[in-house]
């Protein structure tokens, strides 16, 4: 553990002292499920955790399907719709969570600051609140159907030694520009994949949509189309499912102008990869992700799940994903978990005043390094869409799955 940051002080958990060392099972993916929060979860908590990392469509369908294999769903906004229709995870009471207060008004309002653009799709404040009904909703009550966790604002990505001006990169459209046929790729999933695309032929004025955030068949039909006219032409050089996937096809040399995530921005940036993060004048693509509890927890293991949902707004989980280039919805908590230089580097858009820390202590960002697009509230400003499972889901997924050959 960086030397910079002390431990938080485990927090009053009365439930943790029955007989037994509990044991809290995590169902997610690699965006939160890092070893590091893992092994501190367990110290500060005194209870074993088990983390099942899986895909998005793996993690959802089994959070769906098997809500007895898991304790907590942790993953995305977008992904809740049919976990929620299921009724896998139960409501929770923000009466419950310590720091409720603390949350930003970026899930529960769906902006922050009174001029920012609320973005379309799901806009997590529409799904956060659950309403008498059981639906989820944007009127605030109670009971809530995820607490608010990690987040970020995406777009894609250029390596700058060979795009030599920047002002190339400021349009989603760079993403299907024939001047890079060959060494373009898309990330594989279809609730995230689909919008850098329709994001991009939009702006490359190809088609343009009613909603965007919310497709019809013919519009998902008309742009899957496109894609697959550009991947039979040998426009796209490969389909990528994970950070890693993105980071080397770039350390390869094989794609110069590629959907990418923070994390795989870190990975370029620690191996000294010359790569930048566009900020595109239409305004990026978020996502959220949070916590979910099982409808199987009860008694002791339900207070035992919602302590480890406190500890991850508690501070130092945040601090540690922002070190992967992500928010977390109780920053000012975090803050003081983090050197000067970090915050000054993650949150306020400042250039990094030292070598910067990954999760894993290694250096990722190099003094001198600017994050691209300003601040926080800069960037959670300038959203365009969010992460969505659209009404035709089921469609776009036979769809995406032909093009991409699985």
């Amino acid at each position: 553990m960086n030397k910079h940051h002390p431990n938080p002080q485990p927090p009053a958990t009365p439930a943790l002292h029955l007989e037994g060392r509990p044991k809290l099972r995590v169902l997610g993916t690699a965006i939160s499920l890092l070893e590091e929060l893992r092994l501190q979860a367990e110290q500060d908590l005194g209870i074993d955790v088990t983390f099942d990392n899986n895909d998005f469509l793996t993690t959802q369908h089994k959070a769906a399907q098997e809500p007895g294999s898991y304790d907590i769903y942790d993953q995305c906004f977008h992904n809740l719709d049919i976990v929620w229709y299921w009724r896998a995870v139960q409501p929770i009471s923000t009466e419950r969570i310590k720091l409720w207060s603390e949350i930003n008004d970026l899930t529960k309002t769906g902006h922050i600051g009174p001029n920012a653009r609320l973005g379309q799709g799901d806009v997590p404040a529409k799904k956060l609140f659950v309403q008498p009904n059981l639906a989820l909703g944007d009127t605030p009550s109670p009971r809530i159907s995820m607490l608010p966790t990690t987040h970020n604002f995406d777009s894609f990505a250029y390596r700058t030694d060979v795009v030599k001006h920047a002002v190339e990169m400021n349009s989603w459209a760079s993403l299907l520009n024939e001047k890079w046929a060959g060494r373009v790729s898309l990330v594989d999933e279809p609730a995230i994949g689909i919008f850098d695309a329709a994001l991009a032929a939009q702006a490359a004025g190809l088609m343009s949509f009613n909603n965007i955030g919310n497709m019809t068949v013919a519009e998902i039909d008309r742009l899957i189309d496109l894609l697959e006219a550009r991947k039979k032409d040998g426009f796209f050089r490969e389909f990528w499912r994970t950070a890693e996937d993105a980071a080397r096809l770039m350390v390869d040399g094989e794609t110069c102008v590629q959907s990418m995530w923070s994390t795989g921005i870190n990975i370029l940036n620690g191996q000294g990869i010359p790569v930048e993060q566009a900020v595109p004048v239409e305004g990026y693509r978020a996502w959220h992700g949070g916590l979910c509890l099982s409808k199987d927890l009860s008694g002791r293991m339900l207070d035992v799940a919602y302590e480890y949902l406190n500890w991850w707004i508690s501070g130092w989980p945040g601090a540690v994903v922002a070190r992967q280039g992500y928010y977390i919805s109780t920053p000012q908590r975090s803050r003081q978990f983090m050197m000067p230089a970090e915050w000054d580097y993650w949150y306020e858009g400042l250039p990094a005043a030292t070598d910067l820390p990954g999760p894993d202590g290694s250096v990722r960002i190099h003094k001198g390094s600017i994050r691209a697009g300003g601040s926080y509230w800069q960037r959670a400003n300038c959203i365009a869409v969010w992460n969505t499972t659209m009404d035709e889901h089921n469609y776009l997924v036979r769809r995406w799955m032909q093009l991409v050959g699985r």
